[in-house]
């Protein structure tokens, strides 16, 4: 009699992962590796079992009826495991996949790092993936700054802390966005950093046009390098904020009217373009903005040479970064910052690590130059945050309604016909207003929000708190009408929007 397909394809463990996919791991050869019960790899390794066995094809319904068996042993009868791409961390190390044929991971600790066989932790291998090579001790983190295009060294500070933090799984990983003219080597930076982390047979990508495909991309690459870009839609600005500090994605399971599809990630993310794509502050405080040099014709190389030169520095790249890593989880618990930016954690870690490279206190410098240079930008291209700016750097103190700040605004810009369509709505406005306020904050314009009108139903008020006390304005005391208005708590029935700004 034949044997049945699970009888010859005898495993190693079968469990399932939180979102009830069945995995198994199998033996190739002198090593284990690790597949999705319903993945072509896993299927044709139980059609070659089968064969070698029979001598035989196995027949379609056999194949199908392996499959659900095994993958209800996983999910009933199997453990449930996490299974990661690329990075993960398990009792207080770092692994990070190679990807190579043999299955291998370095594993990184406190006390140093190593290549090793048979990890702890599960890792994904999904199309396209490509190798990591294996890393050469000795190396240094200077080798990298030859190939890139960097007008300063504050850039290249931020640049191996941003590599130091996607070698950390888990994240929140600081948005990278890379701007420059044409001709300034912006595509090729981005695969560089790439290559170092997370090859990929396609290293950089397009836009996403939907949020299911930003899904998809995600649950298929560690990190994500969106090239050539001439801006965000706001839902995709949104987007790329969950992932970079950690969230969860929804979409409707296909064909199929009850059901979602659930991923909860985050992910390092990189893009460039020739302009500023990052104009939506909570995005931008999020990010690392670099703005690249033109090359002069007389240093351009090929391509080509570029590319084989860096293949032979790479693993001494990669072994540097992986010390820094080292000096990092050695650190970590005893670092201090006087102050904690957005991305505390990333900020905490990148801290640790610079000290394997550079004095204490460089990151942290570069990355407030960094941080109150894109605060300048962002607030530049917000004609919103621009108007209020102005008005208050006439003042020290403002308050009015919605409609009141709109008529300063359009005042403020000469009743300019192609004001912008911020301008037409005083809705709109306060919206933008809220969006603002935090790196208006960080300019010294402070600004709360409060809830008027019956039972508090209505969010109506915005109130500038001063860093300094500042006399309430007679006109803003409660019980007293602010032209026809009263102050929140009076009682009086009130649904406009009031604002007090102050230096």
């Amino acid at each position: 009699m034949k044997p049945m397909l699970p009888e010859f394809g005898q495993c190693g463990e079968l469990f399932h992962t939180p979102s009830g996919t069945a995995f198994a791991d199998i033996p190739v050869k002198d090593h284990q590796e690790t597949w999705p019960i319903r993945s072509k790899r896993f299927r044709s390794w139980l059609r070659r079992g089968y064969y070698e066995a029979t001598g035989e094809a196995a027949s379609a319904p056999a194949v199908r009826s392996a499959l659900d068996h095994l993958e209800a042993r996983a999910q009933f009868d199997g453990p449930e495991r996490a299974v990661c791409i690329r990075t993960a961390e398990h009792a207080g190390r770092i692994y990070l996949d190679l990807a190579d044929e043999h299955w291998r991971a370095v594993e990184i600790g406190p006390d140093g790092w190593q290549v090793i066989g048979s990890p702890p932790v599960r890792f994904r291998r999904p199309a396209g993936m490509l190798s990591l090579p294996l890393p050469e001790p000795g190396g240094s983190i200077e080798a990298l700054n030859s190939f890139l295009n960097l007008p300063s060294p504050n850039d290249f500070v931020l640049i191996v802390a941003w590599l130091l933090g996607a070698l950390r799984s888990g994240g929140p990983y600081p948005l990278l966005a890379i701007s420059g003219e044409q001709g300034s080597a912006k595509t090729v930076l981005s695969k560089l950093l790439k290559a170092l982390i997370d090859p990929n047979t396609a290293p950089v990508r397009a836009l996403s046009r939907e949020q299911r495909e930003l899904m998809i991309a995600a649950n298929n690459s560690y990190l994500l390098a969106f090239d050539n870009l001439s801006g965000l839609p706001h839902w995709l600005s949104d987007a790329l904020c969950r992932l970079a500090t950690g969230g969860s994605f929804a979409v409707r399971q296909l064909y199929t009217d009850d059901e979602e599809i659930l991923f909860e990630a985050s992910r390092p993310i990189l893009l460039n373009g020739i302009e500023d794509v990052i104009s939506r502050p909570d995005l931008g405080d999020r990010a690392i903005f670099l703005s690249l040099a033109p090359i002069a014709e007389a240093d351009r190389r090929p391509e080509a040479d570029l590319w084989r030169e860096f293949a032979i520095a790479r693993p001494r790249i990669l072994s540097a970064l992986l010390d820094g890593v080292v000096h990092g989880l050695r650190a970590i618990n005893q670092v201090q910052l006087k102050r904690l930016p957005r991305m505390a954690d990333f900020a905490l870690w990148a801290a640790a690590c610079e000290t394997a490279f550079w004095p204490t206190g460089t990151f942290a410098r570069a990355y407030a130059a960094n941080r109150r240079a894109a605060i300048e930008s962002i607030i530049e291209a917000d004609p919103l945050a621009t108007c209020v700016r102005t008005i208050m750097g006439e003042r020290t103190s403002w308050i009015g309604s919605a409609s009141d700040l709109l008529r300063l605004c359009t005042e403020s810009a000469r009743e300019d016909a192609s004001i912008s369509p911020w301008a037409k709505n005083p809705r709109a406005l306060a919206g933008r207003l809220r969006r603002a306020q935090t790196f208006l904050r960080m300019l010294d314009i402070d600004i709360s929000f409060g809830r008027e009108g019956r039972s508090g139903a209505h969010p109506t008020c915005c109130d500038c708190v001063p860093r300094a006390p500042v006399r309430t304005p007679p006109s803003a005391r409660p019980g007293q009408k602010i032209r026809g208005r009263s102050r929140a708590g009076c009682g009086v029935r009130r649904h406009s929007f009031a604002c007090w700004i102050s230096r």
